[in-house]
């Protein structure tokens, strides 16, 4: 058989023909295809990433705990892990509930997915609008952790997509 000049279409051709298990699954793990009780050929997926960007947050959480304890005393450092917190569990959460709807049926991830960003983004702005008003004096450092927070979680999604992941999909068209 010739080469296709799109690798994709290899996969694509052999993700066809293949029964959908999973290296993780293991032997037997082949149900019917009808689309009811049907196997996902990758359940994991959806996941795979968080190792790497929990590993980074947490990191962010004890080095950013630390600078802001150093600038701004204790309150600078609840204000710093508050601040990574809650960028890690707002991403985390989302991940999971998008996860979820995606396992169930890929039409559910838009509605899923917008909705929690809303309840998010409201439950969010109700807590910052709070502690504005508080005049706290971790206000600041927290500012500056939930910047790099997202900065860490983005960027080690973004690690995680381009050597980790793209490795995975190298290995799986070279089989």
């Amino acid at each position: 058989m010739a080469e296709p000049a799109d690798r994709s279409v290899e996969v694509a051709e052999r993700a066809e023909t293949e029964p959908a298990v999973s290296p993780q699954q293991g032997a037997g793990a082949t149900e019917a295809a009808d689309g009811a009780g049907a196997v996902d050929p990758d359940r994991h997926w959806r996941l795979a990433h968080l190792p790497a960007v929990l590993g980074a947050s947490l990191g962010l959480l004890v080095l950013a705990t630390v600078l802001g304890g150093l600038v701004g005393g204790g309150a600078g450092a609840a204000g710093a892990a508050a601040g990574v917190g809650l960028v890690t569990v707002s991403y985390l959460s989302s991940t999971l509930v998008i996860a979820w709807a995606d396992s169930v049926h890929s039409s559910l991830v838009l509605p899923f997915g917008v909705a929690m960003y809303v309840a998010k983004f409201t439950v969010i702005g109700v807590v910052m609008a709070g502690v504005d008003d508080s005049g706290w004096a971790g206000l600041a450092t927290f500012g500056w952790a939930v910047v790099a927070g997202v900065i860490a979680w983005t960027g080690a999604n973004i690690w995680w997509v381009t050597t980790v992941h793209q490795a995975r999909l190298r290995r799986a068209v070279q089989r």
